[in-house]
Order: C-alpha cells, then sequence, then structure tokens
C-alpha cells in the first residue's frame, strides 16, 4: 500500500496518544505487591493503519503508545511498585520489533515521529528506573529481534531462555539496509559496554547470538532454563526490589484530559493550541489556575492529577504530541502564557520546598521529560513574553527551550496589563535537565558559565525586558514601534526556508556541550536514521524494506556516500 494511501484502521482523523489501561488491545499490565508484570501480547489484528498485521509481536506507534502510558501510570498510580518484569505473552517469541509492513508502507515522517516516540519511551524506562526506584527486568523467552531487543536494552536486567531458541539480534543492517531506531547501537556499546569488535559482528548478522555467548560479550545478564525460569525471575525481583527506595505510598489516578478539538486547535483546561494553517503557526497558550497551591502535602494527594504543575504538565505533553504527528505542514510552534505570575511562583516553591515527597518527585521529573520532549521536537520553537504574560520558574524553561525568544519593553498603547517580565526560581537550575544532562540556562551560556551564577543571584526579582536581555535570558527585547514588525518579518522569514535545513540546523544549535548516552540516541542516532530512511537501498523500489519477505533480493547502489 502507497504511504499517501494509507489510512487510520479505526478511521479517527487523529492518531491520539490518550489511552488507558481498559483500552489496551497489545499490553497485559498486572500489579501483585511490590512487582508489577507488563506482558506483551499483541493483537495481529490491531494495527493503527490498514494494510499489515502485527504478528509475532511486531509493533507500531499504536503499540509504544500504550507502553508509554503503562510506565506512566505505574509511577503515579502504583508509588508500591519497585520491580516491573516486561514479558511475553507470545510463545517463544518475545518481540520481532517494529513492524517492517509498517515501515515499508509509512511516510518518511512518520517513520521518523515513530522512532522519536519509541526513543522517548525507551528513555523514559531508564528515567524511571533512575528516579523513581521502579526497576524493569526483561524475560526473554524467544527470538528478541530488532525493536524487541532495543526495548530490553533499555531495562536493568536482561534474563534469557537457554533452550537452544530464544536469541537476541539486531538485523537491521542485513535484512532491512537501516539502523536499528531506537537506541541499539548505542545502548549496546555505552549502556551494556560490550566491545566494539563484538558488536561489530552481532549488529551484522541476521541470526542474532544465543546461549552462553550473549553472556560472554554482555547482550543478556543471564541465561536459565525453562525448568528454573520462574524461580530465577522471583529471586531477581526480590533483589531489586530489596534495593529500592520507592515508598509504599497510595498512588494517583491519572483521568483522560479533557480536551475540545476543532479544525484550528485544541483546548485544554490550562493549554490552548490555535493553528494558522496558512502561516503554518501552531500558538500554545499557557494559563495559569485560579487556586493558591495547598498549604502541605497532605492536600496534595486529595488534588492528584488535578494539582496544577501535573495537569499543566499532561496538558502540554499531550498538545505537543498531537502537533508533532497530526500536524505535519506546520513550521513553527510559539508558546505564549497569561495569568498571574505570583502563582507560578507559588506552585514552584511548593515543588522546591516539598521535593522530597514522591509525587512531587514525579512531577519535576515529568516535567522534565515534557520539556525534552519539546526540545527534540523538529519545529522552530518561539516564546513571545509579553505584558499579562507568566513565564517564571518551570513556565520560564519555555523561554531558554526556544530557538528565539522575543521581549516586549513596556506595554502596547492602551494595553492596561501588567508589563512583561521574567521571574527565576530554583526550578531553573536543577530539577529539568535537557537530554546531554545541562540546565537550559548552563547550556546557554556555554561562553561564560558565571553568567549563570549571575542569573541564579536574581532568583525571586521581576527582571524587565532589558533586564532580561542584558543577562542574556531571551534574544532581543523590543519596543512597542518594533515589536509587531521585527516578529512579523521573523515568523515569514522563517516559515519560507526549507524545513529539512531547519530541522538540522536546530537541532545542532540546541544540544550544545557535552554528550551523554541519550543525547546520542537523540542526535547522532536520529540524524543518521532519517538520512537512512530516504536512501533508495531502504526505502526504493527495490530496496531492502519494500523486498524484505518477498524471497527477491535488494537492489543496493554501492556507492559510498
Amino acid at each position: 500500500m502507497a504511504a499517501e494511501d494509507r489510512k487510520l484502521s479505526n478511521s479517527a482523523r487523529y492518531i491520539d496518544f490518550q489511552t488507558d489501561p481498559s483500552k489496551y488491545r497489545h499490553w497485559k499490565l498486572d500489579v501483585a505487591g511490590d512487582v508489577a508484570t507488563l506482558t506483551m501480547d499483541v493483537d495481529e489484528n490491531g494495527g493503527l493503519f490498514e494494510g499489515y498485521l502485527l504478528k509475532l509481536n511486531s509493533y507500531d506507534l499504536g503499540v509504544d503508545i500504550e507502553l508509554a502510558d503503562a510506565v506512566q501510570r505505574l509511577r503515579f498510580e502504583h508509588p508500591q511498585v519497585k520491580v516491573v518484569l516486561l514479558r511475553s505473552g507470545k510463545n517463544r517469541v518475545f518481540c520481532a520489533g517494529a513492524n517492517i509492513r509498517m515501515l515499508a508502507g509509512s511516510t518518511h515522517a512518520h517513520k521518523v515521529n515513530f522512532c522519536k516516540f519509541t526513543n522517548e519511551t525507551r528513555n523514559g524506562l531508564e528515567d524511571s528506573s533512575e528516579n523513581s526506584g521502579q526497576s524493569f527486568i526483561t524475560v526473554v523467552n524467544g527470538t528478541a529481534a530488532g525493536g524487541g531487543y532495543e526495548l530490553a536494552l533499555a531495562t536493568d536486567h536482561i534474563i534469557m531462555a537457554d533452550d537452544g531458541a530464544a536469541a537476541v539480534a539486531l538485523p537491521e543492517v542485513p535484512l532491512l539496509a537501516v539502523l536499528p531506531g531506537t537506541g541499539g547501537l548505542t545502548r549496546v556499546v555505552d549502556k551494556r559496554k560490550v566491545r566494539r569488535d563484538h558488536a561489530d559482528f552481532f549488529c551484522t548478522i541476521e541470526e542474532g547470538i544465543k546461549g552462553k555467548r550473549a553472556v560472554q560479550w554482555r547482550l543478556v545478564d543471564e541465561i536459565v532454563s525453562n525448568s528454573k525460569l520462574e524461580a530465577k525471575v522471583a529471586e531477581r525481583a526480590r533483589e531489586f526490589a530489596a534495593k529500592s527506595k520507592r515508598a509504599g505510598e497510595k498512588g494517583i489516578k491519572l483521568n483522560p484530559l479533557k480536551r475540545e478539538f476543532s479544525d484550528n486547535g485544541v483546548k485544554y483546561e490550562f493549554v490552548n493550541v490555535e493553528i494558522d494553517r496558512d502561516k503554518r503557526i501552531a500558538t500554545l497558550t499557557i494559563k495559569t489556575p485560579e487556586a493558591d497551591p495547598p498549604n502541605d502535602v497532605a492536600a496534595l494527594a486529595a488534588l492528584g492529577d488535578r494539582f496544577w504543575p501535573l495537569q499543566v504538565a499532561r496538558e502540554l505533553d499531550d498538545a505537543i504530541l498531537h502537533l508533532r504527528i497530526n500536524e505535519l505542514q506546520l513550521a513553527m510552534f510559539v508558546f505564549k502564557s497569561v495569568g498571574e505570575r505570583a502563582r507560578v511562583l507559588a506552585y514552584d516553591a511548593f515543588l522546591e520546598a516539598n521535593k522530597s515527597n514522591w509525587l512531587v518527585n514525579e512531577i519535576n521529573h515529568y516535567w522534565k521529560r515534557v520539556l525534552k520532549r519539546v526540545d527534540v521536537t523538529s519545529r522552530t520553537l518561539v516564546t513571545l513574553v509579553e505584558p499579562g504574560s507568566c513565564f517564571a520558574g518551570t513556565l520560564a524553561e519555555l523561554v531558554f527551550a526556544a530557538d528565539r525568544s522575543y521581549m516586549l519593553i513596556g506595554r502596547m498603547q492602551g494595553d492596561n496589563r501588567p508589563p512583561a517580565e521574567i521571574v527565576l526560581t530554583a526550578q531553573n537550575f536543577g530539577p529539568y535537565p535537557m537530554s546531554h544532562g545541562l540546565t537550559r540556562l548552563e547550556s546557554r551560556f556555554q561562553a561564560n558559565p558565571s553568567d549563570v551564577d549571575t542569573a541564579k543571584a536574581k532568583i525571586g526579582e521581576a527582571l524587565d525586558a532589558e533586564t532580561a536581555e542584558e543577562l542574556g535570558l531571551v534574544t532581543f527585547a523590543l519596543d512597542d514601534i518594533d515589536w509587531e514588525d521585527e516578529v512579523r518579518v521573523f515568523f515569514e522569514e522563517r516559515t519560507s526556508f526549507s524545513p529539512d535545513s531547519l530541522t538540522g540546523m536546530e537541532a545542532n544549535l540546541r544540544f550544545v556541550g557535552p554528550e551523554t548516552m541519550e543525547s546520542k540516541i537523540f542526535s547522532r542516532l536520529t540524524a543518521w536514521q532519517n538520512w537512512i530512511f530516504q536512501r533508495p537501498n531502504a526505502v526504493g523500489e527495490e530496496g531492502a524494506l519494500l523486498r524484505y519477505g518477498t524471497g527477491v533480493k535488494a537492489n543496493f547502489d554501492m556507492t559510498r556516500v
């Protein structure tokens, strides 16, 4: 089926990232005390699009949307869980990876966005392990190939059945002329520290590696006979649970978000998305709540997912995902804010004062992940700091995440709203690092790291436009005479450039400084996979993706580019 003719299998207008366990078609979530089991049992007929079957626990974006939801719920709804077992519901197969028919028939944009989301989901597993005390153990009962093995690589411990059949494999290069798209190459050598020559052999064979060699080469942690497998899994779960600092608190339920979709946007309670398709711009406006934060953490549990920092993070996350995959023609996301700046400061103070509380910890780390999702979104990011805005603390991170930020000096004629100001809080100096480990202000001030200390000394002060520009917190401070023309000209110019060159430019400029395993996955790997997905050797009429399973060998252009 041609990519442009592919239809959503459920006839939905949009791909929706909202789900819950009652709607899962591909995963089963069972919680027993401090151990949860996530069982992958993919419905072959449950593909997100028409035209392929999800055989052998292969997956598409719909399968990963459920996984991401389950991992999120384990963090918020089940704080008593200390260990998560990832298992297969199929006999003698763990997971065959991303569905090849889906990839072969998808648009380039969908393939890239699919890989990006699955990368974010797997990074989320590791983030949960590191920051929430929930360890993940994978039980490989058969073949774990491609994305299936990449899923296992994102967990803390891999147990593989020693039955002569179970194996792990990354066969993308020899079979499909592409790369393992969700961090496989990076995690093999950086996380599991497999020797480079061993990794080279492993990543260029189709059949994978099993048994003792898989352990010797560090591809899995242990192999166990089928007769002893369940006992070993239980033993490892007890060991990992004993090491966890996860508290046995009562969780909060993540209820469905209230959303109103229209032809020109999406309206949530605290986030409003307006789409101008002629100008190819989406404007995301965040507003503050009417209520002050609770007096103590005891009242926090009663608020649950209605607690403003959590609710607005969920709404912004959903909005970014919706725009990223359903509105491909948009060139630019413009962030605005409205409301009482004092309320944002009060909520930030609550988060800082109660950061040792398990739920506040989860909210902080969720905001971190949402902002990281903004960072790696392939759109020009712009923040407009205008009168009446409330870019303080956590919301000010959207100013620092932007490719450009504009701040109005004073007011427009006839505008009685308070002049634009930015206020920094402790949340700007640690809780929300980017994927390379630096805060956005540390990343911004690479030339003069002392500028971070200068900014930190201003915590709590209301900084007007000229002061914010002097401190390096915004790109330009403009008066009311220049504001409209300067912003308009920038919008028109930016949306006229090639989307491809902008994506490359922005991604290169956003992540200055050191590299981490996570930043490698989102920069080096994503860049190369993006390019390879457009090469005829992979996606041409005689390419490996289209000829896979036909019995006809792919015809490669052997030119090294």
